[in-house]
């Protein structure tokens, strides 16, 4: 199958990389054509239109709905192909309503869709280790699969159209309270005089462990506040979950808290840093 790659940031650059080295051909398409040009072995498409029709799956790895939107019904968008019984597969992480309609409207094109988010961060992507979660039609999954698992170890069938995307915001509710306490806890054991190493020797091997004690901890000591997931892109899947939420009455107070400090790094112009910038947010509460 010919493979489409729409959008080359930090996770969809490596991503795609994993595809060249599964041996796919690839087009791929990015508003900074510069950043396209970079990929060795892949042909450089200068709109989705032309990523479409050099393509049967196109996959798209963009910030949010509106940019999913403009790849697909834009000026010189994917529907502009009239390539009936291509595969689109959003990667990207949006609401469960958004894959739905979008759903809806790419069938009137004869286009199949799968919402396929992914879980793992930048360093998943470059590892090819992503945890990826799909929703859609499960034939259109199976003929999809070998792609998936070019660019992830774990793959998740998780039922219908927009399941994926249902599933990723469970997971970034974990994601987001995983930090707040890694940040609270740093910083109690620093008021102190507790070795940063020492706390995370303790919380790394003990009960406390996660992806985030292990990956992003060490980042926050150091001072590393570099994206490998934006702050700013977690503000607007925080804000997805809840508004689920609060059409189910489900009282998510923990994901509350967490949108209002992400809300807070965002605002202190600190939204396009990774999401263990949010030391900074308790800091400026610390110093006033």
């Amino acid at each position: 199958m010919k493979v489409g790659f729409i959008g080359l940031g930090i996770m969809g650059f490596p991503m795609a990389s994993n595809l060249i080295k599964a041996g796919y051909d690839l087009t791929v398409y990015n508003r900074t054509i510069e950043k396209a040009e970079k990929l060795k072995g892949a042909k450089v498409a200068r709109s989705p239109k032309e990523v479409a029709e050099n393509s049967d799956v196109v996959i798209s790895m963009v910030t949010d709905a509106p940019d999913v939107e403009e790849i697909l019904f834009g000026e010189n968008g994917v529907v502009k192909s009239n390539k009936r019984g291509l595969i689109f597969v959003d990667m990207s992480t949006n609401s469960p309503e958004f894959a739905k309609k979008t759903a809806k409207r790419l069938s009137e094109y004869g286009i199949e869709f799968l919402d396929a988010p992914v879980t793992g961060g930048d360093k998943g992507a470059r590892e090819g280790t992503l945890t990826i979660m799909v929703g859609g039609k499960e034939s259109i999954f199976k003929q999809v699969e070998p792609i998936f698992r070019a660019m992830g170890k774990t793959i998740i069938y998780v039922g219908d159209v927009g399941s994926g995307q249902a599933l990723k915001l469970c997971n970034q509710v974990v994601v987001a309270l995983n930090m707040v306490a890694v940040v609270e806890g740093l910083l109690l054991a620093r008021s102190f005089g507790i070795d940063d190493e020492k706390l995370f020797t303790v919380l790394s091997t003990g009960a406390a462990n996660s992806f985030t004690v292990q990956y992003y901890l060490p980042k926050i000591m150091k001072g590393d506040f570099e994206p490998g997931f934006k702050a700013a892109h977690l503000k607007k899947d925080l804000k997805y979950a809840l508004e689920i939420a609060n059409s189910k009455s489900l009282p998510l107070l923990g994901t509350s808290l967490a949108l209002q400090l992400y809300n807070a790094m965002v605002s202190i112009g600190m939204g396009e840093k990774g999401t263990q910038g949010l030391i900074k947010v308790y800091e400026k509460m610390i110093s006033k």
